[in-house]
């Protein structure tokens, strides 16, 4: 059966009676339909985060297909279930150009998924819409700004750096020029689009620990330069209010299920290879306030959300997880020993245990951090059990616990025992967060802290760009921000060629972007690009709808 056909084969109860059983009367209740509902900020109690346990689900570095790190966290909520825990589970929402480009959906897959799930992986509650008209919101002002004579903030428009959003991948749109046609139709300027997961907005609205903060993080957002070269942020325009209006709604966690009946907070969307890659600071505070345990994820490889979700997330929110799950695959690990696309589900020993080396850095960085980490090998039908038992052989060899999912095929009930293995780890009580870097330390060694520690890189190198950009965040006083880099997730390098382990290597920091509302540094490496383009066979091609209305192909 497909993703969908099985999640539609599951009659679910009103989404009323998942709140009521965390203790949610219906009038804190505001339904989306039947299924879906957003939650009261209020409902959120500092001394219950404080007491409750998060537990991080991060992965070895993907395959272009993803390997599971969704359907495995879900799992993993569904085996706590199981075991009498009161779980939650708090993901991302997903981008819909993933969903129509090569990627597919983010819900997870197979019996741990989470519903409905077309409504997720589509429009859900508007929230993606929300932060795409409030970011379009703020460059319309801006134009207009530029377009009105003798304003009183006189905007260079060829220093503008806000740009607009789009929620589809559509590669036209990454360089424009807008204003064509003449005076009535603004200053004609070069601009460009974001996807919507890159956009400032959709940081802002994951970091935001309430309406208040939310205003005054939409303010801090650099937007251009004067004529006379001073910065002009969001608030000169008198932006935030109305931003903040478009995002009242948004900002409130979204309460859907399991397959399982497990309760999941699907809330934010940042891609982790070009923004923080983590649900909102509120969903995962609103997660700990309603259970004893919560499992929430990190995008891409452990050397994307995982760094981003340790250094900024947690440094923000105060937050600090009791226990990392890394997720890896037989598949990526044949991937990383070097087999070819058409061979990844070809059982392969040597391959593996070559491929074994980009796991094995990944459980040091985790150990970098001040965790064991718990592997956690989600199962595909085409392992088999010698590859399964050569991978906990090499984790064991570490000193870390590799446990079987079967969560895809069997629900929470394939992976109690990675529940089992998550809750012993806690109960350890060894596993404390240390940052790899203080904020305050300077740009660079912040920069090279990242590409040495956690990539395994040589050195860092700088574009002329780069050099002036970095002078240019001194120059504003904001070097003591925490760093976000923007990097390939295929490889620990800023080349996807650079599979594996890579050594020896340098990378090079092509520009450094300054995310002054969201409050960090982003420098981007290598080639990569804040609008992502459609593969040569989108996904789209191949999802039907019906005359009833049943959709087929969503994944």
């Amino acid at each position: 059966m497909s993703d969908i056909s099985i999640a539609e084969s599951v009659v679910l109860p009103p989404i009323k009676e998942v709140a009521a059983r965390l203790g949610i009367s219906e009038d804190d209740l505001e339904p989306y339909g039947r299924h879906k509902a957003k939650l009261p900020l209020h409902l959120i109690d500092p001394a219950k985060v404080a007491a409750s346990k998060l537990i991080l689900v991060t992965a070895i570095t993907p395959t272009p297909a993803g390997e599971g790190k969704t359907t495995v966290s879900i799992g993993l909520g569904d085996g706590l279930h199981k075991l009498g825990k009161k779980a939650v589970v708090v993901l991302r929402e997903p981008s819909l150009g993933p969903v129509f480009g090569a990627k597919g959906g983010a819900t997870g897959g197979g019996r741990s998924q989470v519903s409905p799930m077309a409504d997720i992986n589509l429009h859900f509650t508007g929230d993606f819409n929300a932060v795409e008209k409030a970011n379009n919101l703020l460059a319309a002002l801006l134009d207009n700004a530029i377009q009105t004579p003798n304003h009183p903030l006189n905007i260079d428009p060829r220093t503008v750096l806000w740009k607009r959003c789009l929620d589809l991948n559509d590669r036209s749109l990454r360089q424009i020029i807008i204003g064509l046609g003449g005076k009535a139709n603004g200053v004609m300027r070069s601009d460009g689009f974001n996807i919507t997961a890159a956009s400032e907005v959709m940081a802002i609205l994951c970091l935001a620990t309430s309406l208040p903060d939310l205003k005054a993080k939409l303010g801090n957002i650099l937007v251009a330069f004067s004529y006379d070269n001073k910065p002009i942020y969001a608030r000169q325009l008198q932006a935030e209010d109305a931003m903040a209006i478009l995002l009242r709604d948004a900002l409130k966690p979204n309460l859907v299920q399991t397959l399982e009946q497990t309760p999941a907070l699907v809330h934010g969307g940042p891609f982790a290879n070009i923004a923080q890659g983590t649900n909102t600071v509120l969903a995962t505070r609103m997660g700990l306030s309603l259970g004893d345990y919560v499992v929430t994820e990190a995008g891409f490889g452990a050397d994307l959300g995982a760094e981003k979700f340790l250094n900024i997330k947690c440094g923000y929110a105060g937050l600090a997880p009791a226990a990392v799950v890394l997720v890896a695959t037989v598949r990526a690990l044949r991937h990383h020993g070097g087999a070819p696309a058409a061979e990844l589900n070809t059982p392969d020993l040597a391959r593996c245990e070559r491929g074994f080396a980009n796991l094995a850095k990944h459980i040091e960085n985790a150990q970098k951090f001040g965790y064991q980490p718990v592997v956690a090998i989600n199962h595909f039908v085409t392992d088999t059990p010698e590859e399964v038992a050569l991978v906990q052989l090499l984790c064991q060899a570490l000193g870390v616990e590799a446990v079987l999912s079967t969560s895809w095929a069997d629900g929470g009930a394939g992976a109690t025992a990675l529940a089992e293995a998550v809750l012993a780890n806690i109960a350890q009580g060894t596993n404390h967060l240390r940052p790899l870097y203080a904020w305050d330390q300077p740009v660079k060694a912040k920069i090279e802290t990242i590409a040495r520690e956690v990539y395994g890189a040589v050195g860092v190198d700088y574009t002329a760009q780069a050099e002036a950009d970095l002078r240019r965040i001194d120059r504003l006083g904001l070097a003591g921000l925490p760093i976000c880099m923007a990097k390939t997730q295929k490889s620990f390098s800023d080349n996807e060629k650079l599979i594996g382990r890579p050594e020896g290597f340098r990378v090079t920091v092509r520009e450094c972007e300054l995310a002054a509302g969201a409050g960090f540094l982003i420098p981007i490496l290598g080639t990569l690009l804040r609008m992502p383009g459609l593969p040569p066979v989108p996904a789209s091609t191949g999802m039907e709808i019906d005359d009833n209305g049943v959709i087929t192909g969503l994944s």
